[in-house]
């Protein structure tokens, strides 16, 4: 995924819908973010690829006529490109038209990716869950970019909650997890409830 047609200013953008909302997940120095709204793809959580380590659900996204969802555009150096390319390494790079992102900021002259999972490869024999510590991650994210409502509509965007929960926010497994907040969490936890479907039956 090396390699793009950057701006003469030498910058790129691209829009996060999951875990890049989140600016404290970030790992590079970053020019500018702005909170944005992708049209015509839809959000949804699938199977985590096969290969090695705990099999956690992926977060991504189809086209889908009609569809939307908020996210953060972010308006990185192209040189910083490669290391994004790295943390997203199970996903493809495909590049957006302008028209697709609402945002107030200025983005003419600077390519703007999407990355989407991988389809090709072979689903984890394993039961995929969705990582409780990554969800705290995306959902802190979102509230902190789009508020109350930019959250409840983040779950509401978001198809595949039924995968379960792998309950791991006290020893978490995400790399880039957040440190340990009581009320942040609780607030969380009371949101996603009417989106899981028999939680119990799937936590481990």
């Amino acid at each position: 995924m090396s390699g793009c047609n950057a701006s003469a200013e030498g910058l790129v953008a691209y829009f996060g819908y999951g875990s890049l909302v989140c600016r404290q997940t970030h790992r590079t120095e970053i020019v500018a973010a702005h909170p944005a709204r992708l049209n015509g793809w839809r959000r949804h959580w699938r199977p985590r690829p096969d290969m090695p380590g705990f099999p956690a659900a992926l977060l991504t996204v189809r086209p889908q006529t009609g569809a939307g969802c908020d996210g953060l555009v972010v308006i990185d150096r192209v040189e910083n490109l490669d290391a994004v390319d790295a943390r997203e390494s199970r996903y493809d790079r495909v590049q957006l038209q302008r028209t697709s992102i609402e945002c107030a900021a200025g983005l003419d002259g600077i390519p703007i990716y999407l990355y989407v999972a991988q389809a090709q490869i072979p689903a984890h024999p394993g039961t995929s869950l969705i990582l409780q510590s990554y969800l705290d991650a995306v959902m802190h994210g979102f509230h902190v970019e789009h508020g109350e409502e930019g959250l409840r509509r983040f779950l509401d965007e978001t198809d595949g909650f039924e995968i379960g929960l792998h309950l791991d926010r006290d020893q978490p497994l995400y790399p880039r997890a957040l440190a340990p907040d009581d009320r942040r969490a609780s607030a969380f936890d009371r949101a996603l409830a009417p989106y899981l479907v028999a939680p119990s039956a799937k936590e481990v």
